[in-house]
């Protein structure tokens, strides 16, 4: 299992094909490993530039860290693995959570960062996803089993035609608890901590890279509204919602949605 020491702890990381340009660090949303890329986007992202996926600290593969933690330490965490692995610069895109990271690690280390995928995130939260976000949070807390929790995050996440699919739902359900949850109940809870105290509203402006905003049309968890929000606020932006899907639009359009992640991330290519 390759390893780097971050922060003087073991971090887990994968890089994936080999290519002259800047290589594409991914950052995987709440609640997930960074193998949740394997099976849709890295194979199709790694034909054309190296890949770079890692879990946060306490998962998976990777050592924990005590306590609270925000977005921009896990930006900061990001950046020390670029350092350890001698990388300079990096098109840098993330779901979610990983959204905010990248966020942050365009604000914080703007000489770091080529070109910024913003994928079904935010920059702060409204009342509801607050709302949501604190649930979350307390169900982790009270020890409610994985399945209870998977299938809530699913009612959020998943398309309608999905969730109507009740025998690909309970195979998703099983397959997420097979081997348990990739971190654990604190943690999780956690994490939602960090999306809940991400805030870059007002710091939009400063991130200068050419970033792509892209998200579901039918994404109950980071609507559309707040995809426009992130888009309005970023000078050298574009917005792609990708029509009849939801917040797992790369897992339900994959094909749509990595077209044209790569088709943007090609355009630094050709400058």
């Amino acid at each position: 299992m390759p390893h780097a020491v971050v922060q003087g702890r073991k971090l887990y990381y994968e890089l994936h094909g080999h290519h002259p340009a800047p290589p594409f660090l991914l950052a995987i949303g709440i609640g997930g490993s960074c193998r949740g890329w394997l099976p849709l986007q890295v194979p199709e992202f790694s034909r054309e530039r190296a890949t770079l996926i890692f879990d946060y600290p306490g998962v998976g593969g990777s050592e924990p860290r005590e306590g609270a933690f925000s977005t921009a330490d896990l930006a900061d965490t990001a950046v020390a693995l670029l350092d350890a692995l001698g990388i300079g610069r990096a098109d840098v895109g993330g779901a979610f959570m990983g959204g905010m990271l990248a966020q942050e690690l365009a604000l914080r280390h703007p000489q770091r960062v080529e070109r910024l995928v913003l994928m079904g995130s935010f920059a702060r939260a409204d009342a509801k996803r607050r709302l949501l976000l604190a649930q979350w949070r307390e169900l982790a807390r009270s020890d409610a089993p994985l399945s209870t929790m998977i299938r809530d995050r699913l009612l959020w996440t998943a398309h309608d035609d999905t969730i109507a699919q009740t025998d690909l739902i309970e195979q998703m359900v099983e397959f997420f608890t097979r081997d348990g949850a990739p971190l654990s109940a604190d943690l999780f809870a956690r994490q939602c901590d960090a999306c809940l105290g991400h805030d870059t509203l007002s710091r939009l402006p400063e991130i200068l890279q050419p970033t792509l905003v892209i998200g579901g049309a039918e994404d109950l968890l980071t609507p559309p509204k707040l995809q426009r929000e992130l888009a309005a606020g970023i000078r050298h932006s574009r917005l792609v919602v990708v029509p009849g899907a939801a917040h797992l639009a790369m897992v339900e359009a994959a094909e749509v949605w990595n077209r044209t992640v790569l088709q943007f991330l090609g355009e630094g290519r050709e400058r």
